[in-house]
């Protein structure tokens, strides 16, 4: 099994006669990790914009969807009340508010 630590969160062991070395002479010690650079964003960077404006869109036709029904529903209303309640007058000029059937 190849245990390799994250670079930059543990630092690499160090041999004890180099460390003991520069400790006593007082030259630095300098520790090489070779990295290998990613070619480009991870997939995550851009499938939460992607999820949230997904969301935001299917909301919107949800809100057009019940708009629709709710302006449906309240025609119909209109149009029952206007049948049942027949002309209605106000100060001599009377409205008729649906034609009568024949």
């Amino acid at each position: 099994m190849d245990h390799r630590d994250p670079p930059g969160i543990i630092a690499p062991h160090i041999p004890a006669d180099a460390y003991r070395r520069a400790e006593a002479t007082g030259q630095p010690v300098v520790i090489v990790v070779h990295t290998t650079d990613q070619g480009g964003r991870p997939l995550g960077h851009y499938l939460g914009p992607l999820v949230i404006a997904g969301a935001c869109a299917m909301g919107c036709w949800g809100l057009v969807a019940a708009l629709c029904a709710l302006l449906d529903a309240a025609a119909h209303t209109v149009t029952v009340i206007a049948q049942t309640a027949g002309p209605i007058g106000i100060g001599g000029i009377t409205f008729r508010l649906a034609r009568p059937k024949v």
